[in-house]
């Protein structure tokens, strides 16, 4: 007789936990240090933070997290799970807990490395100047500088102006 380890890669199997609102940091945590395996896929996004445009990490499927467990009732109890802080849930589909296939965590594992940063706004956009002097009026963005200012087109007096504005200050038009 032979001892076969119990995270075999065939026992092992991702499983997909629902968390509290904006909680998905907070239950990734506490679920590590109860010794989870979890993968949190995430996307960095530019923002708008204390009137500054900033670059944030956010969860690419916010309240949505991975956690891998064996499922041949061998190994770590899944009964903490329940329980852990900035948990919800772990997901299911009538009684039996929704399996991801380890092909797709680690397609979005690969992709969450070369996927470039979601821009606020992309150049030819539309948006709308919602502070200053120029409130209200349509303009067509064109770029950001390294100042955090953004360069826009607006149209005055039948003639076409560049204009550096903070980044803040821009909406998305429509």
């Amino acid at each position: 007789m032979t001892d076969q380890p119990c995270d075999t890669p065939e026992t092992l199997a991702w499983y997909l936990v629902h968390t509290k609102p904006r909680l998905e940091e907070t239950a990734l945590t506490h679920l590590e240090r109860q010794a989870y395996e979890c993968y949190l896929p995430r996307l960095m996004v530019e923002k708008i933070k204390r009137g500054k445009a900033t670059m944030v990490s956010e969860p690419m499927f916010p309240r949505y997290l991975f956690v891998r467990l064996d499922a041949s009732g061998q190994g770590q109890s899944w009964s903490p799970i329940r329980s852990t802080q900035g948990v919800s849930r772990l997901v299911h589909f009538g009684n039996t807990p929704a399996k991801a296939d380890a092909q797709l965590v680690a397609l979005l594992r690969s992709r969450e490395q070369s996927l470039p940063a979601e821009r606020l706004f992309t150049p030819g956009q539309q948006v709308r100047v919602a502070e200053g002097p120029f409130a209200g009026i349509e303009a067509i963005y064109q770029t950001s500088d390294a100042e955090q200012r953004a360069m826009i087109l607006i149209e005055i007096l039948s003639k076409t102006v560049r204009l550096k504005i903070d980044a803040a200050a821009l909406r998305k038009a429509g």
